[in-house]
């Protein structure tokens, strides 16, 4: 597939690089916070007894966790400034650790309040929680969502993800808006804080229905406008490596997408039985006005099925996503580290960041070494360098140590680094960076694991 995506032109000129909205997106979540805290101090007299601040806890956490849990669905959106200004990959750890928050913040609320409720009362907690499910408004519903959120904490958790299928994790993370939904409704009507204090309930609905709303425009209905006009098919599917295949997918005004190298889609096959699955993969070669290129390692149930894919299955994208693109370059000077199937989106960069270019791939075997002709091709036209770290005869795994790091990249700290591969890979590298001198704002990386 070289001939349909080769370049006979000078790489672009590399863009100014954008200042990110990280910092003040951080610095308003925590001011909502605070604003909940004062919420909570406004409407509280004094605290009286052990079942006061018992109950008094329970209310703080609860409030906590009802912004958390607004928080989280934020981060689900896929706002386009948080998908390609902050970058995916970090939006994802935000996302990660808000969720711990919220199940901790809910675990907190649950049992303080049972056991506030429980001293006040003079009764058991297995007597109070049976109480409260069943008599209290819109328990039963707030108990259900309760019980979701739980377990979309637990298969969340890296040592549970690692042991389940993409597809799984997958559908029961989409559980998360059922639990939201199903919570919020107890907040206003046993909040103390809600009930008869019409301008904070108001506030309350605007954060909800706000979130709500970026839901159901970037999640729906902007994935049904993209799809309804570009027309997106499968035009044919290459084996480039063992386990490893290319996906040439057609269709209509695709410049119009203003998708970069680097960025991926969330692709789903509507045929072959891949249809119920939403799977991220990045684009392997820079995108033209009629066709787009993804390249998969079989890794899941939903990957595995790629070289099954026949021309013609109609196929349904949402982005594009990510930020581990040009915009992010600081020199004319840029060492792209690729770990396995993290070369996709590498191999598209490499064909057009400006400047010096050196790209450095792990993999096990020569075997494995994806897309390795165009590499080369690519290579030899625009003067750029292109090494390999492969296994030794025994199996032994080089090691990408800040000296050995700096000795093959003359002036390593003058360049921007782009890191592509699994999570401990990528972690890895970025401490050898920066041990060898190589600032934090010139390491760009993104990296899967399932």
């Amino acid at each position: 597939m070289t001939t349909v995506y080769e370049r006979r032109t000078a790489p672009p000129v590399a863009p100014a690089p954008r200042s990110s909205p990280a910092g003040p997106l951080l610095a308003l979540l925590w001011a909502g916070a605070a604003a909940v805290l004062v919420l909570w101090w406004a409407d509280t007299g004094s605290v009286v007894g052990t079942e006061g601040w018992l109950t008094g806890a329970g209310r703080i956490a609860g409030l906590l966790c009802g912004y958390s849990c607004a928080v989280l669905v934020g981060l689900m959106a896929r706002v386009p400034l948080l998908e390609r200004r902050i970058g995916s990959d970090r939006v994802a750890r935000w996302h990660a650790m808000a969720g711990r928050y919220t199940v901790c913040l809910l675990v907190a609320h649950v049992v303080l309040i049972l056991t506030g409720y429980a001293a006040q009362d003079r009764a058991s907690i297995l007597h109070e929680t049976v109480t409260v499910i069943l008599d209290y408004p819109d328990m039963l519903m707030a108990t259900a969502g309760t019980v979701i959120l739980l377990a979309v904490g637990i298969t969340s958790a890296r040592t549970v993800r690692r042991r389940t299928s993409y597809e799984f994790w997958y559908y029961v993370h989409l559980l998360t808006y059922a639990a939201v939904f199903l919570a919020f409704f107890h907040q206003l009507s046993l909040g103390d804080d809600f009930n008869g204090k019409p301008v904070s309930t108001a506030a309350w609905y605007a954060l909800y229905l706000g979130v709500a709303a970026l839901v159901i425009w970037y999640r729906i209905l902007a994935p049904v406008r993209l799809n309804l006009r570009h027309r997106l098919r499968v035009e044919s599917v290459h084996k480039e490596a063992p386990g490893v295949y290319s996906v040439v997918v057609r269709g209509r005004r695709l410049d119009e997408l203003d998708a970069r190298p680097g960025q991926f889609f969330r692709w789903r096959f509507l045929g072959e039985g891949m249809g119920w699955a939403s799977t991220p993969y990045s684009l392997s070669a820079p995108p033209r006005p009629d066709r787009m290129r993804i390249t998969v390692k079989a890794l899941g149930d939903h990957s595995a099925a790629v070289p099954l894919l026949r021309p013609g299955t109609r196929v349904w994208a949402e982005g594009p996503y990510g930020s581990l693109t040009a915009d992010r370059a600081t020199s004319h000077r840029s060492l792209l580290i690729a770990g396995g199937v993290g070369i996709t989106p590498l191999r598209a960069l490499f064909e057009t960041l400006p400047g010096d270019v050196t790209l450095l791939y792990r993999a096990r075997t020569a075997e494995d070494l994806a897309l390795g002709g165009e590499l080369e091709a690519i290579a030899n036209w625009r003067g750029a360098r292109v090494l390999y770290a492969l296994n030794g005869p025994r199996g032994e795994r080089p090691r990408f140590t800040a000296e050995a790091l700096a000795a093959t990249v003359p002036a390593l700290a003058e360049h921007d680094v782009y890191i592509c591969g699994p999570h401990g890979f990528a972690q890895e590298l970025y401490r050898e960076l920066r041990a060898a001198g190589v600032p934090d704002r010139r390491i760009h990386h993104e990296s899967f694991e399932l």
